[in-house]
């Protein structure tokens, strides 16, 4: 039986979003069930993620959400990848003001099935959670990309982008009771790469074309991809890929310099919050390529 996903995303920005999207989109252990975009020009994301559900061939409901941080600086105005979108077939009109609305219903008609994928920052979901504060715990689980847990990589962290470009949203959903509420990490993530000339060799499936077309903008700034976002879709599906482990995380807000830090405790026993401590890499792409191979 295919997972029912949501999937609230900043596609347009770092390249592994769509990344991600694409995996989702293969995956027929997947039933997605929607897109919600959020950051600066959250329209022109839904653009991009229009692109892969159109080379999918598949349907897919996608709803433009928060520009803005509920408090403090927009740190991502633009979607840089949309230079490309002239490239690709694309939809120009989506609902307005509705993202908020789409996430409650949807959970609402599934209750106990839905999961919840976050690649972005939470502006969406924290204000999701307050406008129906029943919302948590009608989910499967909240699976989320976001924060620094451990110091195992050094010069990685402490801070981590989804988590400080919206760190009141971040404290919002961290601080909400799901039945699974699992994070993976910037500490774990960074473990996952390939470089700009093996991607190029191995993005060979249709869906992986655009892709590709976006990730030309990004090596405009890199020589590599971090698999961030496809680690934390991978591991909805296989429960190897990562070692969870149970404990509470606190998201500071009163430092001007660290707002946005995620504070993790290890409590195996009555944690409210799973943080991913390792990844098995090879496991990762192996899962990752091989939906590209049923194609």
């Amino acid at each position: 039986m295919p997972v029912k996903v949501i999937l609230d995303t900043d596609i347009g920005s770092d390249i592994d979003d769509a990344v991600c999207l694409a995996y989702l989109l293969s995956n027929p252990e997947c039933q997605l069930m929607g897109i919600t975009t959020v950051s600066g020009e959250a329209e022109k994301r839904a653009m991009l993620a229009s692109v892969l559900c159109n080379v999918a061939g598949k349907d897919i409901p996608i709803y433009p959400g928060a520009e803005e941080p509920l408090l403090g600086p927009q740190r991502q105005p633009v979607a840089q990848q949309a230079r490309v979108l002239g490239n690709w077939k694309h939809e120009t009109s989506f609902p307005e003001g509705q993202a908020v609305e789409f996430l409650r219903k949807t959970i609402r008609e599934n209750p106990g099935e839905v999961v919840l994928l976050t690649i972005g920052p939470l502006t969406n979901i924290a204000l999701l959670f307050k406008t129906d504060q029943e919302i948590p715990k009608l989910l499967k689980g909240l699976v989320m990309m976001c924060g620094v847990f451990t110091n195992q990589l050094p010069g990685v962290g402490p801070l981590e982008w989804n988590a400080i470009c919206d760190p009141y949203a971040t404290a919002i959903v961290y601080n909400s009771q799901v039945n699974i509420h699992r994070s993976i990490g910037l500490d774990v993530t960074c473990q996952v790469t390939m470089n700009s000339d093996e991607v190029r060799s191995r993005f060979k499936a249709p869906l992986l074309e655009p892709v590709l077309d976006f990730s030309s903008v990004w090596f405009e700034q890199a020589d590599k991809i971090t698999f961030h976002d496809p680690l934390a879709a991978t591991t909805i599906f296989d429960n190897q890929i990562c070692k969870f482990e149970k404990g509470n995380v606190k998201v500071e807000l009163a430092s001007d310099r660290l707002r946005g830090l995620t504070h993790w405790v290890s409590e195996p026993e009555g944690g409210k919050h799973e943080v991913a401590l390792k990844v098995d890499k090879d496991r990762f792409f192996e899962h990752y390529l091989s939906v590209f191979d049923k194609e």
